[in-house]
């Protein structure tokens, strides 16, 4: 390892360095689909991602021979260690060549750095929380990968498992075609719920997009509280990823539920414009914005990012089942042909026996690691 050396990113040539080696891991897969460098410059960037007002993160890169090999990124999450009561390191942004030694190297850096800073272990990937991209891709490495969802290389299994990692959880990705057929008694129900004078769905207000974006927070704080890795997002952090989604959204597939008219729930899904991403190469300008758009429709995919209920409505009103259907309903009318519902926690009981009710199909698993 004498000849691998590991520092901290100061100048903007190390920056850029930083932000283009997956192009180099990923030469030759078909499947990857390039960052956004612009989206990737906004998330590390101090003074635009409002993560940084509580909490602080530090970029590395490894170089062997005057190359570089391997990046990583440190993270002090203080909020998920206030809220869970823990003591622990984050890292992300995890690339690397098919090295156990570069590996090493990045993974000790990273470890000296979140324990200069009181924390003791280290659990990831995580760019930068569980309300980003969480986690490696671990089983499904056939298909490709859906918008803001993880991919890797396989290898990356197999470095974090030399450097004494364990997995501290799996998250479960499925999959579902509109021709697939759903069981009677899964329709029946969603059906009947349906029928109830109290329960409503309706799509989300765009004009009214500001008092929207805080009914959707309360409803996500307050639905995930109990989940392994959760970390109720602060103002600031909600509206900002409000923000970055409002383009990007179909209207026609976003709602909300409400019981006697109190908020109860809601679903995000959006088209999965990584088919159209992987031609743009990273870069919306000045070009890429017109892929974009002349393509937006030919989208058939889309992604079930986030289905939350309150917790007084998960048991009581067994609304869970009752989204999917009407997310199948909704996307069936838009031409959508296909649906990823992601992620979802292994443990998770009642969201993993909605799908599965469904008739939707296990096809992917991301994993978090750690060593304590």
């Amino acid at each position: 390892m004498s000849d691998i050396q590991v520092g901290a990113v100061k100048s903007r040539k190390d920056f850029r360095a930083f932000l283009k080696l997956p192009w180099k891991i990923y030469a030759g897969d078909q499947r990857w689909v390039p960052p956004l460098l612009m989206d990737m410059k906004t998330i590390l960037s101090r003074k635009k991602n409002p993560f940084f007002e509580h909490s602080d993160a530090e970029l590395f890169l490894a170089k062997q021979g005057g190359e570089v090999v391997g990046r990583i990124a440190g993270i002090i999450n203080n909020r998920h260690n206030e809220f869970h009561q823990e003591n622990i390191g984050f890292f992300g942004f995890f690339e690397c060549i098919d090295n156990a030694n570069v590996a090493k190297a990045l993974f000790e850096a990273v470890a000296s750095w979140t324990e200069s800073k009181g924390t003791k272990g280290l659990r990831g990937p995580a760019n930068l929380t569980s309300n980003d991209t969480f986690g490696f891709l671990a089983e499904g490495f056939d298909a490709a990968p859906v918008i803001m969802m993880p991919y890797n290389p396989q290898y990356y299994l197999s470095l974090l498992e030399a450097c004494g990692f364990t997995k501290a959880k799996d998250l479960y990705a499925y999959d579902f075609h509109r021709d697939t057929p759903i069981p009677e008694r899964f329709v029946k129900f969603a059906e009947k719920q349906l029928r109830d004078s109290k329960l409503t769905f309706r799509k989300i207000d765009l004009s009214d997009f500001d008092n929207e974006v805080k009914t959707v927070r309360k409803i996500y704080n307050d639905a995930w509280v109990q989940n392994w890795g959760f970390v109720p997002m602060t103002e600031k952090e909600f509206e900002h990823l409000a923000k970055d989604l409002k383009p990007a959204v179909d209207p026609d597939i976003v709602y909300l539920a409400e019981v006697d008219g109190e908020p109860a729930g809601f679903s995000l899904a959006l088209p999965d414009y990584n088919e159209i991403l992987k031609d743009v190469n990273g870069r919306l300008f000045p070009f890429g914005i017109f892929k974009l758009l002349l393509r937006k429709k030919s989208v058939k995919r889309i992604r079930v990012i986030t289905l939350g209920v309150r917790q007084k409505f998960q048991k009581k009103r067994g609304l869970a089942p009752t989204f999917y259907y009407e997310t199948y309903e909704r996307g069936k009318k838009k031409g959508y042909e296909e649906a990823e519902f992601s992620w979802i926690l292994e443990d998770n009981v009642l969201m993993n026996r909605a799908l599965e009710g469904l008739g939707a199909r296990l096809y992917k698993k991301y994993r978090v690691y750690e060593k304590l």
